[in-house]
C-alpha cells in the first residue's frame, strides 16, 4: 500500500458528497484530477471501493469502511497539526458555521482578519436554507450559526452583528406604474419564491399575508443565486435581502420597487445553543466578534446606508 494523504482526502470527500463532480468543486480542483486519483487510489486495493451505474457513483460496503478509516486518519493528521501550533503558542482547533444561504454574503467579512490572526484555525462553513441551519444547531454539529429570523424552538444566545434589508426587487428593464398599493401591484406581478424552510421565503410570505395580498403567478426557486438570475432575465419579482444585490443595483442590472411597508428590517445574528461550554477558537471568536463588529461594519457595510 503506497496511498498519499491527499488520496484519502480525495475519497472521503467523494463518499461525503456522492458525485465526483462535486467532490471537485469542494476540493477546488479539476474534475479528472479527482477521477485520477480515485483511480490511482483504487488500484491499490484488490476490492471495489465504488460502482458507477447509469452515470451515478455508488460506495460500496468495502468503500465506507475505508472511508471511515481514512477520516480517522485524516484527524489524526489534524490533531498532529494542531499540537505543534499550540506548542508554539498558537490558538488551534476547528471553528464550525452553519450558514443561511443569504448569509454568505455576510459572514466572510467578519471572519477573515480572525482567520488571517489565527493560521492553526480550520474553518468549516456550511451554507443551506434555515431550516438546515437550525437542525445542526439543534445537534449540537456546529459551534455557531447565522440567521436573520431567530429560531423560537431552540434555548439560545446571540451576538447581533448587523441589519438585514428586504425590499421588492425586479429588473431594471421591466417598466411599472407607480404606486404603494401592494394589491395592486401584486395582481400583475409574477412573484419568484424561495423554497420552503428558507428565512427569506418566511419573511416574504409574512409580509404577503399581513397585507392580505393575493397572489397569482408564483414560481418557486431554491437558492438565492438562481432568484437573482431569475429576475435578471426578467422572469419575475422578488422580496430579497439588499445585502445579496450589491453590484446589480451598482450596475443598474436590478431596481428597488418603492412599497409601502417596505423595507423589511431584521437582524443578522450569530446564535449559539444556550449554557454551550465553547472551544478555545469559538471563545476567542467571540470575544473577537464583540470588539470588532462595529469596525466590520462600517468598513465593509457602509454601502448599505444608500437604501
Amino acid at each position: 500500500m503506497n496511498y498519499t494523504l491527499n488520496q484519502l482526502q480525495i475519497f472521503l470527500k467523494i463518499v461525503q458528497t456522492q458525485s465526483v463532480t462535486k467532490a471537485s468543486e469542494e476540493l477546488y480542483l479539476t474534475q479528472p484530477a479527482v477521477s485520477i486519483q480515485l483511480k490511482n487510489f483504487q488500484e491499490q486495493f484488490d476490492i471495489p471501493l465504488t460502482e458507477v451505474v447509469g452515470r451515478k457513483i455508488y460506495i460500496t460496503d468495502f468503500g465506507l469502511e475505508i472511508a471511515e478509516a481514512a477520516e480517522n486518519i485524516i484527524n489524526q493528521v489534524n490533531a498532529i497539526n494542531y499540537k505543534t501550533l499550540a506548542f508554539k503558542g498558537q490558538l488551534t482547533g476547528r471553528l464550525k458555521i452553519s450558514v443561511v444561504s443569504t448569509g454568505k454574503y455576510v459572514m466572510p467579512f467578519f471572519l477573515a482578519n480572525f482567520i488571517q490572526q489565527h493560521t492553526g484555525v480550520e474553518l468549516i462553513m456550511d451554507v443551506t436554507n434555515k431550516n438546515k441551519v437550525v437542525k445542526s444547531l439543534e445537534n449540537n454539529e456546529v459551534d455557531f450559526a447565522l440567521v436573520s429570523i431567530l429560531p423560537n424552538t431552540l434555548n439560545i444566545e446571540k451576538l447581533d452583528l448587523m441589519q438585514n434589508k428586504l425590499y421588492l426587487v425586479g429588473s431594471t428593464e421591466t417598466k411599472l406604474k407607480k404606486t404603494t398599493n401592494a394589491k395592486e401591484l401584486f395582481k400583475d406581478l409574477p412573484l419568484i419564491f424561495r423554497e420552503k424552510g428558507s428565512g427569506t421565503r418566511q419573511i416574504m410570505e409574512n409580509f404577503i399575508a399581513s397585507n392580505d395580498i393575493s397572489v397569482l403567478k408564483k414560481m418557486e426557486l431554491t437558492s438565492n443565486e438562481a432568484v437573482k438570475q431569475s429576475l435578471l432575465a426578467g422572469l419575475g419579482f422578488s422580496i430579497m435581502p439588499l445585502i445579496g444585490i450589491k453590484n446589480e443595483l451598482h450596475n443598474n442590472e436590478l431596481q428597488i420597487i418603492s412599497m409601502k411597508g417596505l423595507p423589511i428590517i431584521t437582524t443578522w445574528s450569530l446564535i449559539w445553543l444556550k449554557g454551550k461550554k465553547h472551544s478555545p477558537v469559538s471563545k476567542s471568536f467571540l470575544e473577537y466578534l464583540e470588539k470588532e463588529k462595529s469596525q466590520i461594519v462600517e468598513e465593509k457595510f457602509n454601502w448599505y446606508e444608500q437604501y
